[in-house]
């Protein structure tokens, strides 16, 4: 048990994992080249997840390696190989939701420690104890819980086993994640890590004898986006989550950029502590967290499940585009002989522009160009090129793993 519940942040790559880690998770839990349920993310090389883990423990953070794919007979031997290679790479835990994947982890890494995935419908406390019984550290929630059942949980289960529950990002319709849409209609499953969200897309009517004859679906007349979930967020409700018995605060979103991931691992690290530090100076703070958690891309939000089931307010029904507004620029590296700090470029800024400074300890500064130049020192006006390797001036000093943002009219 955490003497304040673990922040625990997701990361597509390494250069993420390092603004997870700089910007207050507690843990990371990353993807590996296989086995996990994010096959389109950029995951983890061997190479990677070993420089990542020695970052993250350098700072006393953690991390957790996802391999919970629903595993078919083939998979197995794969399965094998894989967790004797991170026998060496020595990650802090495996996420696992197949019982197969679970026995296989038990013989060959049986010194790390296994959390049962959300994919493995974890509904009941009887269901917790289950999996504590052969072994399993912590156990994450099913999305479809309330705060009311997961404390009932708490209350029956043995004090060293872990709950983790998702208090933020995007929320699948399907029961956990257990998804079969993607499968039937792109033959890519989502249970092994290839979903294509086809809860995003737009649907319509086609009555049988009147083929090419599209009709609109409309729920209230506002619109056809009949399964797109509005995102979670729980970032104003900081006092139930504490109080019902989770252990670790997970963040989704394994795809996401370097600023979504240090945005929403900032805001709720201080959302935490300040909670920790004084209950009225957090409730103080309430509208600082919500203007900040509004800075990444997000598709509007709920509290999902946590205060009862969702209604039709829950779900956007006239698009499936995110919320934007900020544009993130690119992510301070170091100083050089010039005194001026590298960065590789992630979206068009010009000399002139006015630019924020996102630091982890919660300040944002607000900054103008004064400089941009090439790796060969040339003056350039802006910064067209998507990773382009810069050298820029912003009149003033800066740290390592700084993040630099604009905000969009």
């Amino acid at each position: 048990m955490y003497s304040r519940p673990e922040l625990l942040i997701p990361a597509s790559n390494l250069e993420v994992l390092k603004i997870a880690v700089i910007f207050g998770a507690d843990a990371v839990y990353i993807g590996g080249e296989a086995f996990g349920l994010r096959a389109k993310a950029k995951n983890f090389s061997a190479e990677d997840m070993r420089e990542g883990i020695e970052f993250a423990h350098s700072h006393g953070v953690k991390v957790f390696v996802t391999a919970n794919i629903l595993a078919h007979n083939n998979d197995l031997e794969g399965v094998r190989k894989y967790f004797e290679e991170l026998k060496e790479i020595k990650p802090d835990a495996l996420i696992i939701s197949d019982p197969a994947v679970f026995t296989i982890a038990k013989e060959v890494v049986p010194e790390i420690e296994i959390h049962i995935s959300t994919q493995a419908n974890n509904t009941n406390y009887g269901t917790y104890n289950f999996w504590h019984s052969l072994g399993a550290k912590r156990v994450v929630t099913a999305r479809e819980l309330s705060l009311r059942e997961i404390k009932e949980i708490r209350e029956n289960i043995p004090d060293d086993l872990e709950i983790e529950t998702f208090i933020h990002g995007a929320m699948c319709i399907s029961y956990s994640g257990r998804c079969l849409l993607s499968s039937f209609m792109a033959g890519r499953d989502a249970n092994r890590g290839a979903c294509t969200h086809p809860c995003r897309w737009k649907y319509s009517v086609v009555e049988e004898s009147r083929p090419g004859e599209y009709m609109p679906v409309y729920e209230n007349e506002r619109g056809t986006y009949i399964f797109n979930s509005k995102d979670l967020c729980m970032i104003e409700h900081i006092p139930e989550l504490m109080e019902s018995g989770i252990d670790s605060f997970k963040i989704e979103g394994r795809m996401k950029t370097a600023l979504y991931v240090a945005t929403v691992a900032r805001t709720y690290r201080m959302a935490i502590n300040d909670y920790k530090l004084d209950p009225k100076y957090y409730e103080s703070r309430l509208p600082f967290y919500r203007s900040e958690i509004a800075k990444c891309t997000y598709r509007q939000y709920t509290t999902g499940f946590f205060f009862g089931k969702p209604d039709e307010n829950t779900q956007i029904y006239d698009s499936n585009t995110y919320c934007k507004e900020y544009t993130y620029l690119g992510i301070v590296g170091d100083m050089d002989e010039n005194g001026r700090y590298h960065i590789e470029q992630r979206n068009k800024f010009s000399v002139g522009e006015n630019i924020e400074i996102m630091k982890p300890n919660g300040e944002n500064i607000f900054v103008t160009v004064c400089g941009i130049y090439d790796d060969d020192g040339n003056s350039m006006e802006s910064a067209p090129h998507p990773k382009q390797s810069l050298h820029i001036d912003l009149g003033m000093k800066m740290e390592k793993f700084d993040i630099l943002r604009r905000k969009e009219d």
